[in-house]
């Protein structure tokens, strides 16, 4: 009996672009990486870009002296804050994206005294940009993903999420297929673009100056750049179980109790 035929094994290069500069306002972010990645890119790559680097290039500084007063500007909700035994409070909230964090994604770290670094305008819009740029410079069909460091509720740390995405699917939709046991998939709805977003941040690192990195192998999952964004997968306020904290839940229901009983 002849063999049977190997089952391919999927594979991922991951690596990180060296040569980018310090980015500054108004530098042309598909030039600087398209001179970073040379002829190394391919049809079906995508490039995970640090959200930092993309808000740097459109300027999105503020002069604050306090980070908190520009994550009070940048919160539409809060949802949750608590004091810390040295007095610091901290906040999680809804910021104008629809993003839940800590801090709104106001970054004070690695900016000139005096201001503060506000996320991108709109990270899918810029996303889209540079997928554009880069296609067009260097005739390759590629993704873009814009990421930024979040928590995640219930786990200590934090990994890279995506906040903007271009020519990508941010979604790989498993509903309505089986497992290999044959067993159907009801809501099997992997966020690729958050897994890729983590995954590069393995090789770009928080310290290194190494704000793009490129992930080959799922070439599947890059399409045209109207696809629909990492803004989908913020989830609607109507679906969200947990819209609040939990001490402020309680206190809120407490609250109404109280008040209908006074009635």
């Amino acid at each position: 009996m002849p063999a049977s035929s190997p089952i391919p094994v999927p594979a991922l290069s991951i690596w990180a672009l060296p040569g980018i500069p310090e980015v500054t306002t108004g530098d042309d972010l598909v030039a600087l990486i398209a001179d970073a990645a040379g002829p190394a890119l391919a049809d079906g790559d995508i490039l995970v870009v640090t959200s930092k680097i993309v808000s740097k290039a459109e300027g999105r500084f503020v002069v604050a002296d306090d980070r908190e007063d520009a994550i009070t500007a940048e919160t539409v909700r809060l949802v949750a804050a608590r004091t810390g035994p040295s007095g610091h409070t901290t906040r999680i909230v809804q910021n104008r994206l629809g993003i839940v964090s800590a801090g709104a994604g106001v970054d004070a770290s690695n900016t000139p005294d005096g201001t503060i670094l506000l996320l991108p305008v709109d990270p899918d819009a810029s996303a889209r940009a540079i997928a554009a740029g880069l296609r067009a410079r260097l005739g390759v069909e590629v993704g873009v993903i814009v990421s930024d460091t979040l928590g995640r509720a219930w786990r200590d740390g934090q990994t890279d999420h995506a906040i903007g995405a271009g020519g990508v699917r941010v979604f790989e939709d498993l509903r309505g297929t089986t497992d290999a046991e044959g067993r159907p998939l009801t809501v099997t709805l992997p966020c690729v673009a958050d897994e890729l977003a983590a995954a590069t941040d393995l090789v770009k690192g928080k310290a290194a100056r190494l704000p793009v990195a490129v992930v080959r192998g799922r070439a599947d999952l890059v399409g045209p750049l109207d696809l629909p964004g990492a803004r989908s997968i913020v989830r609607a306020l109507e679906t969200d179980m947990f819209r609040q904290g939990a001490d402020e839940a309680y206190a809120d229901g407490f609250a109404a109790g109280a008040a209908s009983r006074a009635v």
